[in-house]
């Protein structure tokens, strides 16, 4: 190397030399470092910690080899101005061939398979930077992520603890407790999942680290959040369910209400449909009408129940009864009614069967044809049938049929003389 070239490269040195002692100062007192050596660790964290204070406590020896190294190299270049030949051959050995020997004990080097461990090795300025890059890359890459998930986990965690006691709190003023209530055993359950959480995030942290998959920088990836995202779900899930309780004790009279509404509206429509099938049965002959079931007693007596769980609080179960209650008794009336048409059924028949009687003899008046004496025949025969008691409906239609037939024969018309109807 000329003198230029030997300039040059202790510039460049010196640079590198500022910026790693710049890099392991701030190393040195990063908060991450410092809250693992203060730490009770524990699993993943432990192992990699004891591996990066080895590897911490090798890079400042290889940094004061690299520093005596280029100070004896500044040195030797501060005696002359214009150096001869001899110092420029060994100004170049020492900043570019293996020059510097640093001991190996400190390194922990794995033991050779051909023979006795290294002692010391040699390098060269340019791989004694490298392989500092190398230990303080993976160094801070551990601090990093361990600071990381600190930073986030154990502060979402108390957060979460803080909004689980106060649910706790406000499920316990309805009376949603463990062993009563699921949503009870479920705080429970959330509750010691968050204590062992915060204990393993604060004594293992990288277990809850998930690294990037392609990236080379120093903590390169995020803390895994899973089983805090989990907890937090669990948590919502059961403040729904607070809040529903809530709910119910809020409006729970007025439900009361309506649920007895309904239910004395499907015991009035059955006992409607029992004395229309009453009056079915002494009406109208020949026909099947369908039985008519009692009033609901069942519902009555968990009506009754959920009104004695209403008197003593007892918000966690009124809100389930009363949910059920409210579909059972929407079609409870729903059947009533059902029953209701069912049983009514022959009587609206007799009605449409009078209905249309009484529209086809109006039709005949219109078109002068009232005293037509089949017509008339027909109409009193139809007429009896429908206004007697008990009526044959298959009877009753048949003779209105008649009636509809021959009042139809009697407006269409004559284009070939008489019609001869006495057969019918």
């Amino acid at each position: 190397m000329d003198r230029d070239e030997v300039d040059r490269a202790l510039a460049r040195l010196g640079e590198e030399h500022e910026a790693i002692e710049t890099s392991l100062l701030a190393l040195q007192d990063h908060a991450g470092r410092r809250l693992l050596e203060g730490a009770e660790l524990t699993g993943v964290t432990k192992d990699r910690w004891t591996a990066a204070e080895q590897a911490i406590t090798l890079l400042w020896g290889y940094f004061d080899a690299y520093t005596a190294a280029l100070t004896a190299a500044r040195e030797l270049r501060a005696r002359r101005r214009w150096p001869n030949r001899d110092d420029l051959v060994v100004l170049t050995d020492r900043l570019r061939g293996p020059s510097i020997t640093v001991a190996s004990g400190a390194a922990h080097p794995p033991v050779s398979l051909t023979g006795p461990a290294k002692l010391s090795e040699r390098f060269t300025l340019e791989e004694l930077v490298s392989r500092m890059n190398q230990l303080y890359a993976r160094s801070l890459d551990m601090v990093v992520a361990a600071d990381a998930v600190w930073s986030a986990l154990p502060a979402r965690i108390d957060l979460l603890s803080a909004e689980l006691q106060r649910t706790r709190s406000l499920a316990h003023s309805v009376g949603v407790r463990p062993g009563e209530h699921p949503a009870g055993d479920d705080l429970e359950s959330i509750t010691h999942e968050l204590a062992a959480l915060r204990a393993q995030v604060v004594s293992d942290p990288l277990a809850f680290w998930a690294p990037a998959p392609v990236s080379s920088a120093p903590g390169g990836g995020r803390p895994d959040t899973d089983r805090y995202d989990r907890a937090a779900r669990a948590l919502e899930d059961v403040r729904r369910e607070i809040e529903a309780v809530l709910a119910v004790r809020q409006d729970s009279e007025e439900r009361l209400f309506r649920l007895r509404d309904v239910l004395s509206r499907a015991d009035r429509t059955l006992a409607e449909a029992r004395a229309a099938r009453g009056e079915v049965l002494a009406k109208i002959a020949a026909s099947e009408v369908p039985a008519v079931s009692g009033p609901p007693t069942a519902l009555q007596e968990r009506l009754a129940t959920a009104a004695e769980y209403r008197r003593h609080a007892r918000w966690h179960r009124l809100s389930p009864l009363l949910e059920s209650l409210e579909r059972e008794a929407e079609d409870e009336l729903m059947r009533a009614r059902e029953s209701l048409t069912a049983v009514t059924a022959p009587l609206a028949v007799r009605a449409e069967l009078r209905g249309r009687l009484d529209a086809y003899k109006a039709k005949v008046a219109r078109h002068g044809m009232a005293e037509d004496p089949l017509l008339i025949e027909r109409y009193d025969a139809a007429r009896r049938m429908l206004w007697s008691a008990p009526c044959d409906l298959r009877a009753a239609e048949q003779a209105v049929l008649r009636y509809q037939q021959a009042a139809a024969e009697a407006l269409v018309p004559r284009q070939s003389g008489p019609v001869d109807r006495r057969g019918q």
